[in-house]
């Protein structure tokens, strides 16, 4: 009697197929064809692209084939901004759009160009009075102010003072409910003129600050030999982005209640958050990338602009400049105003040097410091000495509040695999 065999079952006839070490009943071994739902249950395929986000790609690429863009958060706030015109009616905030260049032949007309031909409702100037522009705003549908050669208006003092009622018309344009008021007609009646609409604002130099401050910017540069970008033919070109243009307010136009309603979690705070907030609604409502994009620009733009100011902004640099004073003598209780302004004026990249002969004097000390409420006393010191000086303590809120010390990295860490508020993972 021979021992059973195992109940293994049997080849098929003819068939060439061999059956796996470990046999499952009736299924053979070697590659497999999948069904079509089994296969994309192993590999899923990304979701569809929404037609937000969609749209925003035409965009950005549009943007970057005829402008050499500093970067590419700067590519992402343009798109951005310019389909936040589409829905301007939804916004607290109108942000503005300031494209500088330190001097000619760095594309700014040349974004403006691209920037006109998609943006909603456009009314382009050059060199328009204050009372043209507030004129030409509707409260029910807003243009979108284009101003070219911009640095034309500000870049003097005599073109500054000529022109501060439009600065004044363009700062007051950033937040709903600011009208100008004029009288009007025979009878001398009180009207109110809206001033609410975005706008973009292009130009060699730095816009004033009041305006920079209420702005997206995006500072241009010179191409290098090796960046090559497309010309700009607008017979041939504008038809291309006046689609994208019709594609934008298509898409966002029913999104209105939404988008009012919405209050996005935001990367920065106070007037940047304000500026901001319009694009970053428009890049949730999209999806995709486009909501971590949002906010990596924001956050990555806004600290530039904040370390622009930190340098260039005369009061904060003074400001940083006495705080480096009091550290480097181990942040005593207080400071001579003499050996203060021997510190400040030791720092040859200061502009304390333009103040006269021996760069800063007591005199203009006090004259930068006296808005913030702070004055030299005489102060005792530890020797037993007197003379004018300053407490460190007169600073300490001062500097909280205007140019406080960078946070610590481990403050701002984020795990690489945490995703942005409102983003998947």
């Amino acid at each position: 009697m021979t021992d059973p065999q195992p109940n293994t079952p049997s080849r098929p006839n003819g068939s060439g197929t061999s059956w796996p070490p470990v046999a499952v009943p009736g299924q053979p071994a070697g590659p497999v064809a999948l069904s079509p739902e089994e296969d994309s249950d192993d590999c899923p395929s990304p979701p569809p692209l929404s037609e937000g986000a969609q749209i925003l790609d035409a965009l950005r690429a549009q943007v970057k084939r005829y402008v050499a863009m500093p970067s590419e958060e700067a590519v992402t706030a343009v798109a951005l901004w310019v389909a936040a015109t589409h829905l301007q009616r939804a916004w607290q905030h109108a942000p503005r759009l300031a494209i500088v260049a330190p001097e000619k032949r760095c594309g700014k007309s040349r974004l403006l160009d691209v920037v006109t031909e998609t943006v909603h409702n456009r009314l382009i100037t050059v060199n328009a009075s204050a009372a043209a522009i507030f004129r030409s705003i509707d409260g029910d549908d807003p243009p979108t102010l284009l101003v070219d050669e911009a640095d034309t208006m500000f870049s003097t003092t005599k073109a500054a003072e000529k022109n501060e009622e439009v600065r004044g018309l363009i700062n007051a344009g950033h937040q709903r409910g600011r009208p100008t008021l004029r009288v009007s007609g025979p009878e001398h009646q009180v009207q109110e003129f809206p001033t609410f609409a975005m706008a973009a604002l292009a130009g060699i130099g730095d816009l004033p600050d009041t305006i920079m401050d209420r702005a997206v910017v995006i500072r241009m540069r010179r191409r290098a030999a090796g960046e090559k970008v497309a010309s700009f033919r607008t017979n041939r070109d504008t038809p291309a982005l006046n689609e994208i243009r019709d594609r934008l307010h298509a898409w966002l136009q029913p999104l209105y209640e939404q988008a009012m309603a919405t209050e996005p979690p935001m990367p920065v705070e106070d007037r940047a958050a304000d500026t901001w907030e319009p694009l970053v609604i428009i890049a949730d409502l999209a999806g995709g990338d486009w909501p971590a994009l949002a906010r990596t620009a924001c956050r990555t733009m806004t600290d530039y602009e904040a370390g622009q100011d930190e340098e260039g902004g005369l009061r904060t640099r003074l400001l940083v400049g006495i705080r480096r004073a009091f550290a480097a003598v181990g942040d005593p209780a207080v400071l001579s105003t003499k050996h203060l302004l021997e510190s400040l004026n030791a720092d040859r990249e200061a502009p304390w040097a333009e103040y006269g002969a021996n760069g800063l004097t007591p005199r203009g000390l006090q004259l930068l410091l006296k808005p913030y409420g702070i004055g030299s006393a005489n102060r005792r010191f530890p020797d037993g000495t007197q003379a004018k000086g300053f407490a460190r303590n007169q600073f300490l809120d001062t500097w909280a509040r205007y140019c406080p010390e960078p946070r610590a990295v481990a403050e701002d860490a984020r795990p690489a695999d945490e995703p942005l508020p409102d983003t998947a993972a």
